[in-house]
């Protein structure tokens, strides 16, 4: 088995390499997010989407998307399509503190 490992990566080129960082830090970086969800979620007592979530799937779907586009892998590229919603997600999520914040602010001093 080591042999066949030892061979695996020696065959592998360096630009390959590179991008096998690339495409498996991505992986690792999207998988993260559910570990993010289910300790918030946890320490929260309820079911929470945090913010922590949606930049882990973003930059980590990112990735993975480089990746698949720098394989020319179809299966890949579709697969990662999400970065869109996980950008809207964000965009959504920074908004609405934005608004949260303002509202903050605008309110007499008396109700704060």
């Amino acid at each position: 088995m080591t042999t066949f490992i030892e061979n695996w990566w020696t065959s592998i080129l360096a630009t390959d390499g590179i991008w096998l960082a690339v495409g498996l830090f991505g992986q690792v970086l999207f998988t993260l997010r559910w570990i993010f969800q289910w300790l918030i979620s946890e320490k929260n007592r309820r079911s929470t989407m945090p913010a922590s979530f949606w930049y882990s799937s973003l930059i980590g779907g990112s990735l993975v998307l480089a990746y698949g586009i720098h394989k020319m892998d179809p299966v890949i590229i579709l697969s990662q399509f999400g970065v869109f919603i996980y950008a809207r997600n964000i965009m959504l999520m920074r908004r609405n503190t934005q608004h949260e914040a303002d509202a903050g602010a605008s309110r007499p001093e008396s109700d704060r």
